[in-house]
């Protein structure tokens, strides 16, 4: 070595200090940013209901807020297992015929095998967790895209409801106390429907399930980065089963809700009541890539939703052009959840 030269300083790592101090940056951001997605969601709920009160003297009164309620009950449910699934980056398209298909169960268990009904409500739930199995294995252990795994299990569970039910109604008329589940007012003087109190029961239980135990956990890793979350020594395809399952939950109890509320089974319903959910979820902050999202922001998203429905109806737009502002709904909000991975 040349005596005059100057060795050079080895250039200094970042420590691990400063790496778990970026990291801790970045996780402070990331919950901030969806802070302000469920703030701005929120927001757009409040600028909606001023909208339709001004339109409508009808609108902002007790009785239609109820309505509302009522109405977002059974897409809420339906949002809120869905939840779970589109966080770990997967899709569920048979939520809305598989709903049918509970409700035709329903009626099976407590009007043609005259099940009591506490048995005949229990069946039906995990009828739907059945499902949601069937959609678990086909993705998980099958290898079935999501899409796809769920699609056919959506035209499955439509030409069933049909099947089953000979293509009528099934009528709860034998069975009074199953119409009271969703219909029954449960604070005297004022309609307050038993199923809106049943859907505030799941939306803490979901919010306790994403976010204080280990399936919430789970959920979130494996959306996050599914390869990482295997190699760390988590079994994957279990979880993911796990995760439909709890959909097909969701789903069942959804199917009591719809069926109640209607004093019956209609097997040729449910079409579109999936991309309402999905609308809800999307809507409310949660990613379609995974990895994120928030059972109060699919909350609010699934209050948009029937807001939107419901002012529309009050205001006497026909139900083809709201066909059209449900779509476009749902088009914005996929297009703002690109933007939001984009800018992520």
């Amino acid at each position: 070595m040349n005596p005059t030269t100057t060795p050079k300083t080895p250039a200094t790592a970042p420590s691990t200090e400063s790496f778990a101090a970026i990291e801790a940056g970045r996780t402070r951001f990331a919950r901030l940013r969806g802070s302000l997605q469920q703030v701005l969601a929120a927001a757009s709920l409040v600028v909606i209901v001023v909208f339709f009160s001004v339109a409508s003297p009808h609108f902002f009164t007790a009785n239609n807020l109820v309505s509302i309620l009522t109405a977002a009950t059974v897409t809420g449910v339906l949002a809120l297992g869905t939840t779970f699934v589109i966080i770990t980056g997967g899709i569920d398209l048979s939520i809305g015929t598989g709903m049918v298909l509970s409700g035709v169960m329903a009626g099976v268990f407590l009007t043609y095998l005259g099940w009591p009904l506490w048995a005949g409500v229990a069946a039906t739930i995990l009828f739907g967790g059945l499902i949601g199995l069937i959609n678990g294995v086909n993705v998980s252990v099958l290898g079935i895209p999501p899409f796809i795994a769920t699609l056919g299990m959506m035209l499955i569970a439509a030409g069933l409801s049909l099947v089953i039910s000979g293509t009528k109604p099934i009528y709860f008329n034998d069975t009074p106390e199953f119409q009271s589940i969703m219909n029954l007012s449960i604070i005297p003087g004022i309609r307050f429907p038993l199923g809106v109190a049943i859907f505030v029961v799941m939306i803490v239980l979901a919010a306790v399930l994403l976010s204080k135990t280990i399936l919430g956990r789970y959920t979130f890793s494996i959306g996050s980065n599914e390869a990482a979350t295997a190699l760390s020594g988590v079994n994957v395809r279990r979880w993911k089963i796990i995760v439909y399952t709890l959909a097909g939950l969701f789903v069942g109890l959804a199917g009591v809700l719809s069926a109640s509320r209607l004093s019956s089974a209609q097997p040729t319903g449910g079409m579109g009541l999936e991309l309402e959910a999905i609308a809800a979820v999307v809507i409310g902050g949660t990613s379609l890539q995974g990895g994120k999202g928030s059972i109060v922001g699919t909350v609010i998203g699934a209050l948009i939703m029937a807001v939107l429905t419901n002012g529309l109806r009050i205001i006497s737009v026909p139900q083809e052009w709201q066909s059209v502002a449900v779509g476009i709904v749902i088009l914005v909000a996929v297009y703002l959840d690109m933007l939001r991975r984009r800018r992520a």
